[in-house]
């Protein structure tokens, strides 16, 4: 009975302090493995893989697939959306820049000989921002498109470079490592984008 209310205890306070914004990673290395059994994942199936399962090529290309993608749309609604030239040249420098890291990345592929299939539709989470973008107020717009961009090209970069230092792959990590500089521009573009807004 105690060791039961022991780890219902420590299920509560691990649920308390993900719910107080405090990295769930921190109490699962505490936890044994039954207390971790006592608290399952609400939707297992929607779990984001890992940082370790970004050194695998197929899921760093997923991401970085659905990366470009979302640049890409996001672009082609600030084009029709924006009325700030500086937000629509941006744009249409993201959707040239990523149109080629997605032939890049598709050819480090080819060239890996690699045999998976990059996803055709967008993760839910970014799926969710397109949509919240489209939604935007006018008045809105351009600085949610900015802070989108910069939240996106973080993301990218951090993903970008931590394959290029720990990638599986050869081919897709050279890719890797060569792409990084440029979406660091792209952030420093973002960035400079957003702040003029201020």
């Amino acid at each position: 009975m105690t060791r039961k209310l022991l780890i219902v205890g420590a299920a509560f306070a691990a649920l308390s302090l993900a719910a107080c914004g405090q990295k769930t990673d921190e109490t699962k290395g505490a936890a044994t493995p039954a207390e971790q059994a006592a608290t399952p994942d609400a939707n297992p199936a929607a779990t984001v893989p890992t940082m370790a399962d970004e050194a695998k090529a197929p899921d760093f290309s997923a991401k970085a697939a659905a990366g470009d993608t979302f640049e890409i749309e996001s672009a082609k609604i600030a084009l029709k959306r924006s009325t700030n030239a500086d937000v629509k040249k941006f744009a249409q420098a993201m959707i040239d820049a990523h149109t080629a890291t997605s032939q890049g990345l598709k050819a480090a592929i080819a060239a890996s000989g690699a045999t998976f299939t990059l996803p055709a539709a967008l993760p839910d989470d970014l799926q969710g921002k397109l949509d919240d973008l489209n939604k935007a107020d006018a008045k809105d717009f351009d600085k949610k498109y900015a802070d989108d961009q910069v939240d996106a090209h973080q993301a990218a970069l951090n993903l970008f470079q931590r394959y290029a230092q720990d990638g599986d792959n050869a081919a897709i990590k050279t890719f890797a490592a060569e792409t990084a500089p440029k979406i660091q521009e792209h952030l420093n573009m973002a960035e400079g984008l957003k702040n003029g807004m201020k």
